[in-house]
């Protein structure tokens, strides 16, 4: 099976092949298929945004997964208009590359103390035969994965996920210099309720058929 990942971050790409690692399937991009146009994310859920991409990718190919996150600060109220939220590259409305994601987040920490606690609301969706499949993580499963957002940028990059360089885990160890995906880690709950999630919606049976 071909599946289209609607994204242009080589990261997302990156982690959809791991979760799918042992399934018969192989991946393309928007960018393989000579796809530009982009769909307005107008969801108020990161499963909502999820859902809008997969339905509009899903007009190039018969299988499709999309994704999408909201990061939300601890110590900023849900309403504050610093509140990253579904709006992670495009705070203000402007669209900010890599590097300047960076720069906007490490002033944003550096203003709340130089170190903020953080989480990502991660949603999924698959289009498979017309049909639109759901999922998102609960704020439990979201705030058992909070780390730390500081002031200061490690070397290292991510592409495609810029804050990584910004990002400790609750026990200080910088997300790029550390193997965040252990094994343990990969069978938490939330990655267990995901990879069914994949497996079901697409129609693949447990030994990878």
């Amino acid at each position: 099976m071909q599946i289209l990942i609607g994204t242009t971050n080589p990261s997302k790409v990156g982690y959809f092949e791991k979760l799918l690692a042992d399934a018969d399937v192989s991946f393309i991009t928007p960018r393989g298929l000579g796809i530009s146009d982009e769909p307005r994310e107008t969801g108020g859920t990161p499963e909502e945004n999820a859902r809008i991409k997969a339905a509009f990718y899903g007009q190039y190919a018969d299988a499709v997964i999309c994704a999408d996150s909201g990061l939300y600060f601890d110590a900023l109220p849900l309403d504050d208009p610093r509140q990253p939220g579904l709006h992670i590259r495009t705070p203000n409305g402007v669209r900010l590359n890599d590097e300047q994601m960076i720069a906007h987040y490490a002033a944003l920490a550096h203003s709340l103390g130089g170190k903020v606690m953080a989480y990502y609301l991660d949603g999924c969706a698959v289009q498979r035969g017309g049909q639109v499949y759901g999922f998102q993580a609960t704020r439990e499963e979201a705030r058992a994965r909070a780390f730390f957002l500081t002031d200061t940028p490690c070397a290292a990059r991510q592409e495609g996920w810029p804050l990584d360089s910004l990002s400790l885990d609750l026990e200080e160890v910088s997300f790029l210099d550390a193997q965040r995906l252990t094994a343990e880690q990969m069978e938490r709950q939330y990655v267990k309720r995901l990879k069914a999630f994949l497996r079901a919606s697409l129609g693949i049976l447990n030994n990878g058929e």
